[in-house]
């Protein structure tokens, strides 16, 4: 009998900046390293013989929980791999419930009927993700395996292993980041001892704890963002209204404040670089602002964030950091290795938020009041110290 401990991967930036992550290669945020480092607890004392692992960044580095203190290498297989979600790859979920819902309601109820254009059905995931569990388990009879793999493959395989019918697969649950299911796989029979167990996790650290979506009996809604370039008088009114709002807030006074300015600024950029501003909705509201400046920092491969702004009434509601996602998912793929910002020391809440979310002190400079702190966030595929 082979003893197969099956684990989701830890909070990655789809999960943190509500984007769609398929095969899309994504990063673990900070949390998720809290959490690979509850996960080594957890482990500490199970005797693990081999380990596997899709060959996504987010689970390679997931499974060195168990690899780097059990001096065990790591296998990878692409059959391992999250659901393709096609043209929906790193896509924000309110962006694609607007413009494709029907196919986003067939996925939030896991029904067969789903696919997302040029990827796959959950079918063939359940199909797939049992076969790799299976021929992992006939490889290492009598041995203890670990498998980090993703939430939908999961999810799936569990259902395919033990027969549960797609229908039925809302009864299953969802798993946490880094949780973990237990199997006892023999004569290519899989028994299931447990599953979703998050128990390493304290409340701080779990990533469905910050969420609501996937609990039916909450009724606080997640606010997830969609985003729209400016296009007419009242969407630069909107820029105009939050740019005077920051200032305000910040200073408390307007004497210095060149609205004209920025909004020239922000249009000769917008001209050249479409996507250089985007306004952040809440279903049919503007709720936010992410201006980006493609040029600034370009050499050094530094993606510079302009100006990054949410409602009042938004705050400290943990949308702020789709924001974030959004530049990522814009300078990515342009090259840049971290995002770049200019934060002032009278800004207390927002330094704090930009710590919180991976940006660090590089520099600083003499403002028009006060220090103004130079900061960033790398965004590269770059192994952690304390994982190496």
């Amino acid at each position: 009998m082979t003893t197969l401990y099956l684990i989701r991967h830890a909070e990655a930036e789809g999960n943190l900046y509500r984007r769609i992550h398929g095969q899309y290669d994504s990063l673990i945020t900070d949390n998720g390293y809290r959490q690979i480092a509850a996960l080594e607890k957890r482990f500490a004392d199970v005797p693990i013989d081999v380990v596997y692992s899709s060959d996504l960044f987010r689970t390679m580095t997931t499974a060195r929980s168990i690899t780097v203190p059990k001096h065990l290498p790591l296998n990878t297989r692409a059959d391992l791999r999250e659901l393709s979600m096609g043209t929906w790859e790193d896509r924000s979920f309110a962006g694609v419930d607007r413009s494709d819902r029907e196919m986003m309601r067939l996925f939030s109820a896991s029904s067969p009927a789903f696919r997302a254009p040029g990827g796959e059905s959950l079918q063939e995931v359940r199909t797939r993700g049992a076969k790799a569990i299976l021929d992992i388990a006939a490889h290492h009879p009598d041995q203890t395996v670990a498998v980090f793999a993703h939430g939908t493959l999961i999810r799936n395989t569990l259902a395919e292993l033990t027969g549960i019918p797609p229908e039925d697969i809302g009864k299953m649950g969802h798993s946490d980041n880094t949780a973990v299911a237990c199997l006892e796989v023999e004569d290519g029979q899989a028994r299931v001892v447990y599953m979703n167990d998050n128990s390493h996790l304290p409340p701080e650290l779990s990533t469905l704890a910050q969420q609501h979506w996937w609990n039916k009996a909450d009724k606080e809604r997640d606010v997830n963002l969609w985003f729209t370039a400016p296009e007419n008088r009242q969407d630069w009114a909107f820029y105009q209204s939050c740019r005077e709002e920051a200032w305000r807030n910040l200073y408390g006074q307007l004497d210095r404040y060149d609205g004209k300015g920025f909004l020239e600024e922000a249009q000769r950029v917008a001209k050249k670089h479409p996507k250089s501003l985007s306004i952040a909705m809440d279903r049919k509201e503007p709720v936010g602002l992410l201006q980006l400046d493609p040029e600034r920092s370009s050499r050094e491969k530094k993606g510079y964030i302009s100006f990054l702004y949410l409602v009042p009434a938004l705050r400290r509601k943990h949308c702020g950091v789709q924001l974030i996602g959004k530049a990522v998912s814009i300078y990515r793929p342009l090259g840049r290795e971290s995002l770049e910002l200019v934060c002032s020391e009278s800004n207390g809440p927002a330094l704090a938020f930009y710590e919180k979310y991976g940006f660090r002190p590089t520099g600083s400079t003499p403002g028009a009041y006060g220090t103004l702190y130079t900061m960033e966030k790398y965004i590269g595929y770059r192994q952690p110290e304390a994982l190496s």
